[in-house]
């Protein structure tokens, strides 16, 4: 009897001992998603490389590297968040830029006239809009270099008093660069003054003469010409022979 009763003890005591470590024991780990991976870096654009193969933009990737400009737009390209848009004009701009003449100016005026033609953010097409209705922008050059821009149903147009221009083509435009195309070398006012010269008179429309078929001309035509004065004589030449028969009856009854 006695070994029945320690037996039942230690079944309960076990039997307390089991519950009490299933209320103290930790819940299992909530399982967690996995982490998603980090969006990859955009890749670096070479500017020296894009400009060699697009164009021709020959003449303006000479002036970025003989005046060390490519260094400071590549660096603003992949080392910062603003980004750059660059305004390209193709090698036949440079050839047609006559007065005033490039080649008169310094160092350090050509390298003020390549940062001319590039704003220290990314600005894609459609933000050109909004940019027409903040006034002038500052370009790599600084507070006096400035440009203005309107958006004319999608066209974008450059003025710097000098030129006025128009984005032509969109050459490269992809986050954190834009290369845009455009018909004419920038020329900044801080640099060839205000003195800018009238443009050209447009030629004048051609004189349009009355074609030969007008009315007018056949008229005309028709009261000069031979024909018209054959025609009188034609209707006075019945006249004669009647005359004749006429003056032979009057002989003969005489």
């Amino acid at each position: 009897m006695a070994k029945k009763q320690l037996s039942i003890f230690i079944a309960v005591v076990a039997l307390l001992v089991c519950s009490a470590s299933a209320k103290t024991a930790s819940p299992p780990a909530p399982v967690l998603p996995p982490t998603p991976a980090p969006a990859p870096a955009p890749e670096n654009v070479n500017l020296t490389a894009l400009l060699s193969v697009a164009g021709p933009f020959h003449t303006f990737l000479d002036y970025l590297l003989s005046t060390g400009v490519i260094e400071t737009f590549q660096n603003q390209a992949n080392n910062t968040e603003e980004g750059i848009t660059i305004f390209v004009p193709k090698d036949d701009a440079f050839k047609a830029q006559k007065n005033p003449p490039l080649s008169n100016l310094t160092k350090d005026q050509l390298k003020q006239l390549v940062l001319f033609h590039a704003l220290p953010h990314y600005y894609s097409l459609s933000e050109f809009k909004n940019l027409s209705q903040s006034g002038p922008v500052s370009t790599f050059a600084g507070g006096q270099y400035s440009l203005k821009f309107t958006d004319v149903s999608g066209t974008v147009r450059i003025d710097s008093l000098w030129t006025r221009t128009k984005v032509s083509s969109s050459v490269f435009s992809t986050d954190p660069v834009a290369v845009y195309q455009v018909n004419r070398v920038l020329l900044p006012e801080a640099i060839f003054g205000t003195d800018v010269p009238p443009m050209p008179a447009p030629a004048p429309a051609p004189v349009v003469t009355a074609p030969s078929d007008s009315p007018s001309a056949d008229s005309e035509a028709n009261s000069t010409s031979p024909k018209s004065s054959h025609k009188n004589s034609g209707q006075k030449l019945p006249l004669a022979p009647t005359a004749m028969v006429l003056s032979g009856l009057v002989a003969l009854f005489l």
